[in-house]
């Protein structure tokens, strides 16, 4: 799995219908989660994922240092799924996907991740998975951090 982690102040969700645009979620201060899950994922990938973005110590402490998870600061998370992240572009001008999971084994991993998240006393908002979004980012710092499972090793 692969995830794009970045602190914000605010951040939403919409999902695109047609002419419509409709926001799904909100959250404030915290975490916005880009998620991809590849063809080769399994359930401890999704549960080694979520305990890493739990536990990353990327907030301020008293003195301005990054030593402060989102649950020590009162953090929300917004996760979002995100096949993208597995893209290929090493060759020509149009990406491969063909290490993203289908929509059949990637959801239950994405929602896997969740869960996971949600189990760690974190109060998550989604968006929809597979569907066409709109999301609002502004980001805090900037601080964003790129996760890849596979470099995670078993810890």
């Amino acid at each position: 799995m692969k995830a794009v982690i970045q602190r914000v102040a605010r951040s939403s969700v919409s999902v695109v219908e047609g002419d419509e645009v409709r926001e799904i979620s909100r959250i404030g201060h915290g975490l916005t989660v880009l998620i991809g899950v590849a063809t080769t994922d399994t359930p401890a990938e999704a549960r080694r994922l979520a305990d890493k973005i739990a536990g990353l110590r990327i907030f301020d402490d008293a003195e301005g240092k990054l030593n402060l998870d989102v649950r020590e600061v009162g953090g929300e998370v917004l996760a979002i799924s995100q096949f993208t992240l597995l893209a290929d572009a090493r060759k020509g001008r149009r990406p491969s996907f063909i290490r993203a999971a289908r929509p059949e084994a990637g959801e239950p991993l994405y929602e896997a991740v969740v869960s996971y998240l949600r189990a760690a006393g974190l109060t998550v908002r989604t968006g929809r998975f597979g569907a066409h979004m709109h999301v609002d980012i502004l980001n805090d710092g900037p601080v964003t951090i790129l996760l890849d499972t596979a470099e995670l090793g078993g810890a």
